[in-house]
């Protein structure tokens, strides 16, 4: 009848271990699978100003450049030792001008609590095209990671006195997708 006690305890007690471990790993994988990356961009529109031209044979300088902080990135990475890509593209506005092109950087890593976490990548002029190109990545080592403010800058090329005199509008498009 002791023999019967003892194993009736150690099979109590190997249960409740099976039982927890398979509750963290349910508790991991719902929180993995519920929960996906999101993200928020915001910043302000910008405004190329370019300057007319007032003397014959001159022309503009064709490279123009937003604050290092025109637009502000900021992600959420659910899951442990995950990573992300964020990719940019353009839409254009019906007028736009194909001489006209756009390149995006990031111009810094912007804050998290994570010590360990780190965005990589995209720290010089890569070029905006209408189909998303990646810019950084994003790596977390804790689950629940947020990035704020990460900040991205605009170049505008190839004005010239070519392109006809309009208003030209192109929207900056940023996606997010796990590696």
């Amino acid at each position: 009848m002791n023999n019967i006690s003892i194993y009736y305890k150690n099979r109590r007690a190997y249960t409740l271990r099976t039982s927890v471990v398979l509750f963290y790993l349910l508790v991991i994988f719902w929180t993995k699978q519920s929960v996906a990356q999101t993200m928020t961009v915001g910043g302000t529109n910008w405004t190329v100003p370019i300057s007319p031209i007032t003397e014959a044979g001159a022309n503009y300088s064709g490279s123009y450049q937003s604050a290092a902080n025109q637009i502000l990135v900021s992600a959420t990475l659910p899951a442990l030792l995950s990573g992300a890509r964020v990719s940019v593209q353009y839409q254009a506005d019906p007028t736009w001008h194909p001489s006209l092109s756009i390149a995006a950087r990031r111009t810094g890593t912007g804050q998290t609590l994570c010590l360990l976490c780190s965005v990589t990548g995209g720290t010089t002029y890569l070029p905006v095209t209408t189909v998303a190109t990646e810019l950084f990545r994003i790596q977390t080592v804790l689950t629940l990671t947020t990035f704020n403010n990460i900040p991205v800058q605009l170049r505008l090329s190839g004005v010239s006195v070519t392109i006809p005199a309009a208003s030209y509008r192109a929207r900056a498009v940023f996606t997010i997708s796990g590696l």
